[in-house]
């Protein structure tokens, strides 16, 4: 579909790209499973501490798709791609083919009103369900119903909820507030009109996956998500 990749970086894609992607779809999809038949107790802090395992790996989902569209995942095209549109379509089936370029002009023409992912308004939930109406569609609800009841047929809906469909919710606000919201929001008179986040790479990559780190992925955007606390060493020097 897209005959060639924007802003990849000149360097070789590192191998270890492939690895890491499949490494999250495969979490996503086992720790899905596993909680998908786990008895619930609201009393038990492991439920709470499950949700928000569940959250981050369906953002790591989203940051691998995202990887995909600058093409750091892998250098055969085709397993890049293939692998993009597997992860947008487990995260409640995103598509690739909608998502990239709409990405890619967020990346040409950020913070003005031409970027999809921005809101002149500043308004936090403005903002955020501006943001959500540029990815969602009709067919994602229409899938994800049909798919809903056809778990429940041996799956308990209130595991469906608790774990599939929550945490799902919980990841786009996740990737808004630390990936679009607070790089992007007020004045940024810097080239890439993107902040960043001080560093703490612990923090960094529990927030978001190191895109807190936005300026220094504006500013080199073929490096992939797990190489960016390296960007934010050089610029700190």
């Amino acid at each position: 579909m897209h005959s060639h990749f924007p802003f990849i970086s000149d360097k070789k894609v590192d191998p270890q790209g492939l690895l890491i992607a499949w490494t999250i779809i495969a979490l996503w999809a086992v720790s899905l499973a596993f909680l998908l038949q786990l008895q619930i107790s609201w009393e038990s802090p492991w439920t709470y501490l499950a949700i928000l395992l569940q959250m981050h790996l369906y953002t790591g989902l989203f940051i691998t798709a995202h990887d995909a569209m600058h093409g750091v995942v892998s250098s055969h095209r085709k397993l890049n791609t293939w692998t993009g549109w597997i992860a947008a379509g487990l995260f409640s089936f995103n598509s690739y083919g909608r998502l990239f370029p709409k990405h890619h002009l967020h990346h040409r023409h950020v913070a003005s009103e031409r970027d999809p992912d921005y809101h002149p308004s500043g308004n936090f939930f403005i903002w955020y369900f501006s943001f959500i109406k540029q990815y969602l569609s009709l067919w994602q609800f229409v899938l994800m119903a049909i798919t809903f009841n056809l778990l429940k047929l041996w799956i308990s809906t209130e595991n469906l909820i608790v774990f599939w469909m929550l945490p799902a919710i919980l990841s786009t606000f996740q990737l808004f507030y630390f990936g679009t919201y607070l790089p992007h929001r007020g004045e940024n008179p810097n080239k890439h009109h993107s902040s960043t986040q001080s560093k703490n790479h612990v923090w960094a990559f529990l927030s978001c996956y190191f895109f807190g780190y936005h300026y220094e992925h504006h500013d080199s955007p073929g490096i992939p998500w797990w190489r960016l606390w390296r960007m934010k060493e050089k610029q700190s020097t």
